[in-house]
C-alpha cells in the first residue's frame, strides 16, 4: 500500500505491506459539508454560561479590547474565526483603533510582519494594532496563585477593559488539551511563571490527554480567571483550517464542551500496539522545528510496543528551534544528563528534552528531517534520508514481520488500548 505522508509543505512516499499493517490512525471526520462560519457565529450567537460578547462589552462600558491569537505554530483558522467576532465587537461600539491583538508567543520567537499576514491575512494586519506578548517585557503582577506562585502576566492584556482569547483545541502532551485557559498561561505570562507550571509536567497526571485533576491544567485555569478573561471563542478542526467544532463563551464552559468534543474525534482505540509507528507531525509549521516536533512523540509513544521503534516524519526547517533547547541537547553525553538536569535546575526549553528522553526510555526513534545528520545524533536518535530507508533500518532490527501503525497527523491522536478499557 502506498501513503503520502506530510512532510513540511510537501509529502513523503512510503509503501506499507497491508499484511504487517495494524492500522493507519487518523482523527474521526464529520461530513465535509459542514460550514465553519456558520459553527462561529452560532456560538457567538448562543455562548455557554455567559452573556453575549457585545452585551457583555456594554456591560462593562468597555472602550478597548484585547484579543489572544496563537503564534504560527499552532495553525487556526482566523479567517473564519475573527471577522464574527470583530463585528460583535465594533457593534458593541469599540473602534478599530482601539482593539489590539496579542500574539500569544509564550517564549517561542516574535512573529515578523509576514508570519501576521500569513494567519491572519492583509486586511486585518492593516486595521488592527497587533503586538507580539514579551516574557521578559510589559508584565505586571497579579499577586500569588494558590500554590503560591506570583502571576506575572502581559500588562497589555491584565488592563484591558475586554480581553477575549481564541484557540484551537486539541491535545497537548501535558496540560492534556490546549486551548482555553492556555492563552494566558504560558501564552501571556512571564517567563519565570512559564518555568514553574511547565516543571510540573514531571507529575504523573500532567500527560496527553488528561484534563481531570492535571496539576498544569488546573494552574493554567486558574491563572485565566485570575486575569480575567471575559469570553473566550475556541475551535476544534478538522485539518489545519477545517472548522468541526466552535464553542464560545465562560472560559472554563466552552473549553470543557471543546475538550468533550476532540476527546471524541481524536482518541482512537487499538486492539495491540505495534512494533513500528511510522508518525508525522502533520507537516508546516507543525514541523517547523524539532522543539515544536516532539509533541508527535507523545501520540506515538501510545501506540508503539516496550523497545519498539518510532519513525517520526518532520522537516525541523528552523532546527531544533529553541535556545534552551538546543543547549541541553548540545550539551548532554547521554540521555541521563538531560533527565538529572531537568530534576536539579529546571529551564524552560529543557522541558522539551526531557519529553524525548521519556519517549526514548521507551522506544528507539528513527527521524527523518532536513537536518544535518550529526545533529540527529545528538537527539539521540537515528538519522535517515526517507521513510522508506527508514523503514528499512527499523525492519533490520526488529525483524521483517515487525507490524506497523502510521499516524499522519500524530499530535492530534490520543490512542486508547482496548484491552484498557
Amino acid at each position: 500500500m502506498k501513503f503520502n505522508v506530510p512532510y513540511g509543505n510537501k509529502h513523503q512516499p512510503l509503501e506499507l505491506d497491508p499484511a504487517y499493517l495494524l492500522a493507519v490512525l487518523e482523527p474521526r471526520r464529520l461530513p465535509a459539508a459542514i460550514d465553519g462560519k456558520h459553527l462561529v457565529e452560532r456560538a457567538l450567537a448562543q455562548p455557554l454560561g455567559s452573556a453575549r460578547l457585545g452585551d457583555i462589552s456594554r456591560q462593562k462600558s468597555a472602550r478597548n479590547a484585547v484579543i489572544v491569537v496563537n503564534d504560527i505554530t499552532r495553525p487556526t483558522p482566523y479567517e473564519t474565526m475573527l471577522p464574527p467576532l470583530l463585528a460583535e465587537m465594533g457593534n458593541a461600539g469599540i473602534k478599530d483603533e482601539n482593539i489590539t491583538m496579542i500574539v500569544a508567543t509564550g517564549i517561542h520567537r516574535p512573529h515578523t510582519e509576514e508570519d501576521n499576514q500569513a494567519i491572519l491575512g492583509e486586511e486585518l494586519c492593516r486595521r488592527y494594532r497587533i503586538v507580539n506578548h514579551d516574557c521578559d517585557h510589559n508584565l505586571m503582577s497579579l499577586g500569588p496563585l494558590s500554590n503560591g506562585m506570583e502571576l506575572v502576566i502581559n500588562r497589555t492584556a491584565a488592563e484591558a477593559d475586554l480581553l477575549v482569547t481564541t484557540g484551537v483545541v486539541g491535545l497537548h502532551y501535558f496540560a492534556g488539551y490546549s486551548g482555553g485557559r492556555k492563552s494566558i498561561l504560558p501564552g501571556l505570562a512571564s517567563r519565570p511563571v512559564i518555568e514553574a507550571n511547565h516543571q510540573m509536567m514531571s507529575d504523573p497526571r500532567a500527560c496527553l490527554g488528561n484534563y481531570r485533576n492535571n496539576p498544569v491544567s488546573d494552574l493554567m485555569m486558574e491563572a485565566a480567571y485570575r486575569v480575567g478573561v471575559d469570553f473566550i471563542l475556541n475551535v476544534v478542526t478538522h485539518s489545519k483550517y477545517d472548522i468541526a467544532f466552535c464553542a464560545a463563551g465562560e472560559v472554563r464552559q466552552a473549553w470543557l464542551a471543546a475538550v468533550e468534543f476532540c476527546e471524541e474525534m481524536v482518541t482512537i482505540p487499538i486492539t495491540a500496539r505495534a512494533d513500528i509507528v511510522v508518525a508525522s507531525c502533520g507537516g508546516y509549521p507543525k514541523d517547523i522545528n524539532m522543539y515544536q516536533a516532539q509533541k508527535a512523540l507523545d501520540a506515538a509513544a501510545l501506540a508503539v510496543k516496550p523497545g519498539g521503534t518510532i519513525i517520526l516524519a518532520a522537516e525541523c526547517r528552523e532546527g531544533l528551534g529553541e535556545d534552551v533547547f538546543q543547549e541541553w541537547i548540545e550539551s548532554a553525553t547521554c540521555r541521563q544528563d538531560i533527565i538529572d538536569r531537568f530534576h536539579r535546575r529546571f529551564q524552560l526549553g529543557g522541558h522539551k528534552a526531557y519529553a524525548i528522553c521519556r519517549t526514548l526510555d521507551q522506544a528507539d526513534v528513527i527521524l527523518v528531517s532536513s537536518m544535518d545528520a550529526d545533529k540527529v545524533r545528538q537527539l539521540f536518535m537515528t538519522p535517515a534520508d526517507d521513510l522508506q530507508q527508514a523503514l528499512q533500518t527499523a525492519r533490520l532490527r526488529l525483524g521483517s514481520q515487525a507490524t506497523v501503525i502510521l499516524m499522519p497527523e500524530a499530535p492530534k491522536l490520543g490512542v486508547r488500548l482496548k484491552a484498557d478499557e
